[in-house]
């Protein structure tokens, strides 16, 4: 009798052992959709900057809720400060009315085109993910203030640097999901 329990309770482990294996990719997808992609895409393309970035940024910021307000004042999908965004949108040019500039946020299309412009500003900036994520979160004067003081090096080799904790968790998690988009994404391209 013992054994045959055994027998069942490892058939069952082995089973659900086997379905994990088989639906990790599926379950993965569910946990870091590509939502807005046609946005995504048009704004990456625009911008000259990786989506899979982008999908990272989002899910870090919003989790893909576009209706998300912070309690510090950021609004939408990629979590957007209205100083920042008007900054923005006069240094680019970008049509988008900032009259009511908390309602233009919460429209992805703006909100996407605003961050991802951005972050591609940043990116260029700074010459690397690292320290462009940085300043996306704590800003560019503090991070501009971190490296003139040699707290973090401008290559981003040493973001465990990052003084702000809440930062350093920031850059390690976006670049942690910014790995798992690349791996889940190409995956399915090389499959197709």
């Amino acid at each position: 009798m013992k054994n045959k329990k055994l027998i069942i309770f490892i058939t069952i482990i082995l089973l659900l052992f086997v379905f994990l294996l088989v639906t990790k990719d599926k379950i993965l997808r569910i946990i870091y959709p590509k939502k807005y992609q046609e946005i995504v895409s048009i704004y990456a393309k625009d911008y000259e900057i990786e989506e899979n970035l982008i999908y990272a940024l989002i899910k870090s910021e919003s989790n893909f809720n576009k209706d998300a307000v912070s309690n510090k004042g950021a609004v939408g999908l990629m979590q957007l400060m209205e100083n920042t965004a008007k900054d923005v949108i006069r240094s680019n040019n970008l049509i988008i009315n900032t009259n009511d500039l908390t309602n233009e946020l919460l429209n992805v299309t703006n909100n996407i085109n605003i961050g991802t412009k951005y972050i591609s500003t940043l990116l260029e900036k700074y010459g690397n993910k690292e320290v462009a994520l940085a300043a996306y979160n704590a800003g560019t004067g503090t991070v501009d203030n971190w490296i003139n003081k040699n707290i973090i090096k401008a290559d981003g080799s040493d973001i465990e640097n990052i003084p702000y904790k809440e930062t350093n968790n920031y850059v390690r998690k976006i670049l942690r999901d910014y790995k798992i988009y690349q791996k889940l994404y190409s995956q399915s391209l090389e499959m197709s």
